[in-house]
């Protein structure tokens, strides 16, 4: 491939005056399986991320941001499934749903585009982050949220607290060289923790723990790729003696590893991490283990999974989602696709 264009046109497509559809059939919005909260908070994150928003871009990230404190209730948990009929279909709590809320209410305080837009999600941000759930990533991905508070408030207090906590809660590398990772298989979103620690050391100059983060996603880097392509782990996870490669891959687990990749770049800007990125770029677009895109250029959706032989054809929030944000990292680093 010669070239790419990062296009928010199947966002726009899932989106509606509520929010953001989970899932699709092929392109189309499965209007019948709602909303999450999870979704919707990354929706926010990639749209917060983009240097220059369209007015649509800013209007859909209001509408983002607008479910994400309908999401909160006053004890600071969240609600995650919304019907298609706007009633909440779950309890509040403090699952993943709630550390990618705090995730993207962070990354809206640091760099939403209007006043009242970074005011309202440090509000938001404030009111949750006391908690300390028992999941370890629904610890992280709301650390990643205060290690945004952390870049345009570098004292606030909640948000040192809650980024000293994940990083104290991952640990660090086990002695064993074969195996360094903290848990005993890899799960999902696996480079989040590699990424918290990165921030923590970064943000409080601690030079142990960043050097904890960058062993880690090193090993993990090197562990999820073959024959110079990313080689993710599959649904189930994945730990030594199991077959690899293995499937089906996720492009959440993609998305991770660019976004630890160019956290990782930022603070050391060793060119290791920059072919990161692009190895995550390059596996949406094709270069993976079946040899098949995982980018939709006619609608701009990302597709839902890889398969030995295959590919989920479904485009739903999650997946596009992780290629939009995937993308953002590999058009910083790559002025033209292989």
């Amino acid at each position: 491939m010669t070239g790419f264009e990062l296009s928010y046109a199947h966002l726009y497509r899932l989106s509606d005056d509520t929010g953001l559809n989970e899932h699709a059939i092929g392109p189309i919005p499965r209007r019948g399986h709602g909303y999450c909260l999870d979704d919707v908070a990354r929706g926010l994150v990639v749209l917060c991320r983009e240097p220059e928003p369209t007015d649509a871009m800013v209007r859909l990230l209001e509408r983002y941001l607008a479910f994400v404190v309908h999401a909160q209730e006053d004890d600071g948990r969240f609600h995650n499934r919304l019907g298609y009929d706007r009633r909440w279909q779950d309890e509040p709590g403090l699952g993943d749903w709630w550390g990618r809320a705090l995730w993207a209410l962070g990354t809206a305080v640091a760099r939403g585009p209007a006043p009242w837009v970074r005011q309202t999600a440090l509000a938001r941000f404030e009111a949750s982050a006391a908690h300390r759930p028992p999941s370890v990533r629904s610890m992280a991905f709301a650390a990643l949220g205060a290690a945004e508070v952390l870049v345009d408030r570098p004292t606030h207090g909640l948000a040192v607290a809650l980024l000293a906590d994940a990083a104290a809660v991952i640990g660090g590398p086990r002695p064993d060289a074969e195996w360094p990772w903290p848990e005993h298989r890899l799960y999902y979103a696996n480079a989040l923790l590699p990424e918290v620690l990165i921030a923590a050391g970064n943000a409080c100059a601690d030079k142990e723990i960043l050097a904890r983060g960058l062993r880690l996603l090193d090993w993990l880097l090197t562990a999820e790729t073959r024959g110079g392509h990313l080689s993710p782990v599959p649904v189930g996870g994945w730990q030594l003696g199991e077959q690899r490669p293995a499937f089906d891959q996720q492009p959440i687990e993609v998305a991770a590893i660019a976004d630890a990749c160019a956290r990782a770049f930022a603070v050391t800007g060793d060119e290791l991490w920059a072919d990161g990125c692009r190895l995550a770029g390059d596996w949406f677009l094709g270069d993976n283990d079946a040899g098949i895109p995982l980018h939709d250029p006619r609608t701009g959706g990302g597709y839902d999974g890889l398969h030995r032989v295959g590919r989920n054809e479904n485009q739903g929030a999650e997946s596009t989602l992780a290629l939009i944000s995937t993308l953002q990292h590999h058009r910083q680093f790559a002025k033209e696709i292989r």
